[in-house]
């Protein structure tokens, strides 16, 4: 049996209270226990841990006034159970984040982490992620003081967010921000500003969640001047979008404070957007709105508009009979209520694409069953003609669709089929 702590660091350990036993599968398990000076002894354990070690954290409730941080690669951090195990920063005095993640191979599950001033759990930077069974909540509810984040890999690759709850966020719960190769499924994110959102990120699958109660409920989005953009091939299937009705509380001047309130599934700017099999009802606004980037930019690489877009197969109940913000400004006078279904913008990025469409490679796709409505605002072609231009709700003109390409398909999935 593999020895994996020297016989100093293991005193260290046990004099502080934590108990280290082997494990043939995956290297030392490590319990740290309640009690005094648990923050202490538990990022002692997180520091002196081995690489391939479990960090195991019983049930109970813990204060914590800083942050904890791992920066040993193929570590998994495992509480009993994401309503068992609870760690608390609602006093936190350091840090911003609950916890940190800068290595490869972490693997964190079964415990929450609630209130703290920043992002909830936070990878950077880290190739092989795993966040499941995790929640992350603010417990008074909606709040602009709340953290930005809940979820928050960034710059990342091989990204797995699976059986997650976020509550609370005052930007996005689930968030996956310039990264490769990503999968968010079976998880809920309830009363944040944005449920799930993918921003400038490629390979993306997002299935079998549920988001509710949010501003926004699944956010597809590419910005301009950051060291990853021209996000691409992202797929939203077999979601609940459904009820997101809660007032926007973003602080001013995130891009995110301009979601309108009740806004089911969004796409900005991205390409090779594929939305399929989802349920949208209940949001006030509109079930799946495709709009252009809509601030000044000095990025002369970026591109504002969502290209290859195919959304089909979905299912629509009611929604578009209160729309908030922009909706209301912009769109409401040019199709009246409720907002049909399906909103393009209809920016494109010159005359005869305003005139006659994007060419296939770029083009919107539509194709739902009879019933559903759809409106492109044709905002380029109202432009350019000196007459204007009203709104085009055939949706018989958009038929078609676009290549399709693998499902993610990430090595930790993998290793757990083969174990």
């Amino acid at each position: 049996m593999k020895k994996l702590f020297g016989a100093a660091a293991a005193a260290m350990m046990l004099g502080f209270g934590v108990a280290a036993t082997a494990s043939a599968a995956d290297g030392a398990v490590v319990t740290v226990e309640a009690g005094e000076g648990f923050q202490e002894r538990l990022q002692e354990a997180l520091i002196l841990a081995e690489p391939g070690s479990v960090i195991e954290v019983g049930a109970g409730r813990f204060e914590m006034t800083g942050g904890l941080s791992i920066d040993v690669p193929n570590l998994t951090l495992k509480g009993a159970g994401k309503d068992a195990t609870v760690f608390s920063f609602k006093n936190q005095v350091s840090g911003s984040e609950g916890l940190l993640i800068t290595s490869d191979g972490v693997r964190v599950e079964g415990f929450a982490v609630e209130d703290t001033p920043g992002d909830g759990i936070k990878a950077k930077g880290v190739d092989i992620i795993s966040m499941v069974n995790v929640r992350v909540e603010w417990t008074r509810g909606p709040n602009a003081e709340n953290g930005a984040y809940g979820l928050y890999p960034v710059q990342s690759k091989n990204v797995l967010v699976d059986g997650v709850v976020v509550k609370g966020a005052s930007d996005a719960g689930i968030y996956v921000g310039q990264s490769q190769n990503i999968i968010v499924r079976n998880s809920r994110a309830e009363y944040n500003v944005a449920g799930i959102e993918i921003e400038n990120c490629y390979f993306a699958d997002v299935y079998d969640n549920v988001s509710t109660h949010n501003t926004g409920g699944i956010l597809v989005f590419d910005m301009p001047s950051l060291p990853q953009k021209g996000g691409h091939s992202v797929r939203i299937f077999n979601n609940k979008s459904v009820d997101n009705d809660t007032p926007n509380f973003a602080p001013e001047g995130n891009i995110v404070a301009t979601v309108p309130m009740g806004t089911g599934i969004m796409v900005t700017a991205n390409r090779d957007t594929e939305i399929f099999g989802n349920e949208m009802s209940g949001n006030p606004s509109v079930n799946v709105l495709l709009a252009s980037y809509p601030r000044e930019h000095n990025d002369p690489t970026y591109n504002p508009l969502p290209r290859a877009v195919y959304v089909h197969d979905n299912i629509y109940g009611k929604s578009g009979y209160a729309p908030d913000k922009l909706i209301k400004k912009l769109i409401e006078p040019r199709t009246g209520l409720p907002i049909p279904d399906i909103i393009w913008d209809g920016v494109t990025d010159g005359f005869w694409s305003a005139m006659f469409g994007p060419s296939d490679k770029d083009g919107i796709f539509i194709r739902e069953k009879e019933g559903t409505t759809f409106a492109n605002l044709q905002f380029a072609k109202d432009h350019i003609l000196p007459w204007g231009a009203s709104a085009d709700f055939d949706i018989e003109d958009y038929a078609g669709s676009i290549p399709g390409w693998d499902p993610v398909v990430l090595p930790q999935d993998q290793a757990a089929q083969s174990r």
